[in-house]
């Protein structure tokens, strides 16, 4: 399928971005940055509207987003001062000059063993140096990376003056754009140098914005901007798959599970799939994958019945002879067919052999008729790589329901070493090697890297992206589209971030993910309050659209999800065959080791480091290590960070937890638990999870915890016990999911009021009272044991031994308290 990828629109949209971004005051900027989310009226003048669920036109779906699209941009400008993530100056001097369609297109020194610098870094020109909060100089403007390559650089600047309002006819003209042009096109040596300073790389946010201008030429546009579907018939429509594959996922997923993959075999232009915690989403993915690969179409009835069939006249056997040899000479010789071999693809017809691109030959039956070509997407590097290291181990099932492992590529920026074989990088190197050994039979093939990328394209089946690498130079100039786009993790993207890969073309979209848990990434508070934060996922969810949802978890004991069912998911999670059997553990013979525990510090206070926008509370970090010393002394097995795991929502906790291990047990954290973020834990699963929720004040409110989607991540990752460390008056008072937390721990007589000093609750005469009566008093003796810091847990041979798995995807921690943003 030939992609329209409409160049010309798509210039016109950079160009215009371009232009408005380019024009900006860096110290306007920063100033804007300061002003409080709070002072900011509805609408603020700034022209903001709320983003809805569903628009009547493209104009108003584009005048909603494209405002705020701009403010993130303002946003991913000023943070990296507030994070201290610049990099230094660097002195540079003009080579030369041109002036093309409004811009001055400026060729710079580069040298190569300064800080990195790519194509769509954007940086700040100066005449001369400067520290923020010093006296303004008056020649300073941005310009944008267009290439780097032997010791130059090309920079893309606009000094025809600032853009007022996002409309670049109206433009006000600036002293310091002035002075700037006067310095670039200077015929005197002396006057062209300067220094440049990266702020940021605007890679993402210039395909997201592409994406919105363009989405009157993407498929299912209208379904987009009004999130209904119309006339669509499921059974002209439908796709069927073998008896055999069909019996192979009926016995190996769950019901929702196969309702999810016929929803996607319906031929719906999207489907959206909810995989709350431990329900099998990554499992469904596969199913999927197996299934529309192996799919052909199912008969075509019409809505009355059979179809008419017209007959030809009745003839005599002699005639119908004549007719059977005329018609098939090669009934009496060879068809003339079997002597043409059909092109790779054609008619199911693939190489098995003498393939140097992938790893493993695709093994594929002939009798498929149809390829399909799908495209995988996530938010995230991590997200990307668990699916592609789970279709490596895995493979997928084929018609036959036999297991293979389908040709696939990952294309992108940091694959996880455990993916590495199928990156495109290492095809590209592997390709490019064997074509050296052998260059008389590569003479005649393409030998460039594009050629080598374009060929690994071509024969992927399964081609893996993030979401914004979807939007990359390589593949526009791929003239093919895909069949199918899948999007794990589709509640983590803002909308316009889920447009991207669409422009490559496709016949059916699949949304997977869960909108109560981890949301999408938003810097800017202004963006975030007018709702730039919704996933389509959520906005398509909440306007009515069809959702199917995974209802069985294999994850948590019944006790760990008795609380999120209720609270996030309407009571319809269900738990697996013996999960309460398979997730019981002997510390539950304590009530307060679990499954679920909630120890109120009601005497804790929460205090914020200096220059910090993070909390921390001391007392609590004190009471979390004497119930983990607890923990892993009388059961050692515990002592792993794959067992388990101390979470907090505020990265400056996180780092205070870290600190005070190491100094307490005298070893690094990482080597015998884990301690992270929320965010650094999504997708994870522990046997054991102590959740630190750090806010304890009468007075103030509980501002970042609040949001529900972090705390039902953070209470589902344990299998067997989640133990929540908090205060319950201000969690009560702070937010009602919270609240009806503290209430639920009431109810089932599992809610610890904690006093100081905190090692009396762990005294013997208190554990015996809060034991469970039907147990036995094996353990009494060490739990009666007074905890005594000054004999460490871990020995050097515990710490070279005890670490964290290496296919663990969750290390790129993402806080949301000091902002983030996954940037390819």
């Amino acid at each position: 399928m030939a992609v329209d990828k409409g160049k010309p629109q798509e210039e016109a949209s950079l160009a215009h971005f371009y232009k408005i971004v380019l024009s900006w005051d860096y110290f306007h900027l920063l100033k804007e940055a300061n002003k409080r989310k709070g002072d900011i009226e509805e609408g603020g003048g700034l022209g903001l509207k709320k983003v809805k669920t569903t628009y009547k036109d493209i104009d108003d779906y584009i005048s909603t987003f494209e405002p705020l699209i701009f403010e993130e941009v303002k946003a991913q400008i000023a943070q990296k001062k507030d994070e201290e993530e610049v990099a230094e100056w660097e002195s540079r001097v003009v080579v030369e000059c041109n002036e093309v369609d409004g811009f001055h297109l400026v060729t710079v020194n580069y040298a190569h063993d300064e800080e990195s610098i790519s194509q769509n870094d954007l940086l700040l020109l100066s005449k001369v140096k400067f520290q923020v909060g010093t006296k303004l100089p008056t020649t300073y403007a941005f310009a944008l990376v267009e290439s780097c390559q032997n010791n130059r650089i090309i920079l893309r600047m606009y000094l025809a003056g600032e853009v007022t309002h996002m409309k670049t006819n109206g433009i006000d003209s600036c002293s310091r754009l002035l002075n700037m042009r006067s310095m670039i096109t200077s015929t005197n040596d002396a006057d062209r140098f300067f220094n440049s300073l990266k702020i940021c790389s605007l890679s993402t946010i210039t395909r997201e914005y592409t994406a919105l201008r363009s989405i009157g030429t993407l498929p299912f546009k209208d379904l987009i901007i009004t999130a209904a579907q119309n006339n669509f018939d499921p059974e002209i429509q439908a796709w069927k798959i073998s008896r055999h594959l069909e019996e192979y996922i009926k016995d190996n997923l769950n019901e929702s599970q196969w309702e999810a993959i016929q929803a996607g075999l319906s031929r719906k232009p999207f489907v959206l799939i909810q995989g709350p915690p431990g329900t099998g989403k990554t499992q469904t993915i596969l199913g999927i994958l197996s299934s529309i690969l192996h799919a052909t179409p199912a008969r075509v009835h019409s809505r009355g019945g059979s179809l008419n069939v017209k007959h030809g006249p009745d003839l005599s056997f002699k005639e119908k002879i004549n007719h059977w040899g005329r018609a098939a000479p090669w009934l009496s010789g060879s068809n003339p067919r079997d002597d043409v071999m059909p092109v790779d693809g054609d008619d199911g017809f693939f190489p098995t052999t003498g393939n140097e691109l992938m790893q493993k030959p695709e093994a594929v039956n002939s009798s498929r008729k149809y390829r399909v070509r799908v495209l995988v997407c996530a938010p995230s590097n991590s997200a990307l790589d668990e699916i592609v290291l789970r279709v490596l181990n895995n493979g997928v099932h084929d018609e036959n329901s036999r297991s293979y492992n389908p040709k696939i590529v990952r294309i992108g920026l940091k694959p996880h070493h455990s993916v590495r074989a199928v990156s495109m990088d290492n095809l590209v190197k592997q390709k490019h090697e064997s074509m050296e050994a052998d260059k008389d039979r590569f003479r005649a093939a393409g030998s460039d890297k594009d050629s080598i990328r374009a060929a690994i394209l071509e024969q992927a089946v399964i081609v893996f992206s993030t979401l914004s690498f979807s939007g990359s130079t390589l593949f526009s100039k791929w003239n093919r589209g895909f069949d199918v786009v899948i999007i794990d993790e589709a509640g983590q993207a803002v909308e316009p971030a889920t447009l991207v890969p669409l422009a490559n073309g496709c016949k059916q979209v699949f949304l997977v993910g869960d909108p109560v848990q981890l949301p999408a990434t938003v810097i800017s508070p202004i963006a975030e309050k007018f709702g730039y934060g919704m996933s389509l996922f959520e906005r398509f969810q909440k306007a009515g659209y069809p959702v199917t949802m995974l209802k069985m978890q294999y994850r948590m004991h019944p006790e760990i999800r008795r609380f999120p069912s209720a609270e996030f998911y309407a009571e319809s999670l269900e738990d697996g065959p013996n999960i309460e059997e398979q997730t019981k553990r002997s510390w539950h013979e304590y009530r307060c080791f679990g499954p679920f525990c909630f120890f109120n510090l009601h005497e804790g206070k929460e205090s914020q480091p200096l220059g910090s926008g993070s909390w921390v509370n001391i007392d609590e970090v004190e009471f979390v290590f004497l119930l983990y010393h607890k923990l892993v002394s009388t059961y050692p097995e515990l002592k792993s960070s794959q067992q388990l795991a101390i979470i907090s929502p505020y990265s400056a906790q996180v780092s205070l937890l870290k600190e005070r291990f190491k100094e307490t047990f005298g070893v690094e954290s990482e080597k015998v638990v884990d301690i992270t973020t929320v965010d650094g834990c999504q997708g994870r699963e522990k046997d054991v999870a102590i959740f630190s929720c750090v806010r304890a004040s009468e007075k103030r409110s509980i501002g970042f915890l609040a949001d529900f989607r972090r705390m039902n991540v953070g209470i589902t990752r344990a299998k067997s016990s989640v133990l929540v460390v908090g205060s319950a008056s201000t969690l009560r008072k702070g937010d009602e999911h919270w609240n009806n937390l503290v209430e639920s721990a009431e109810k089932r007589d599992c809610l610890f009021k904690v006093s100081k000093p905190y090692t009396a609750f762990f005294s013997d005469e208190n554990l015996k009272s809060i034991k469970k009566k039907d147990e036995s008093s094996a353990r009494e003796a060490n739990l009666g044991d007074e905890l005594d810091y000054s004999a460490p847990i871990y020995n050097q041979g515990d710490a070279d031994q005890l670490h964290g798995d290496e296919n663990d995807f969750g290390d790129g921690d993402m806080d949301m308290d000091d902002g983030g943003y996954d940037e390819d």
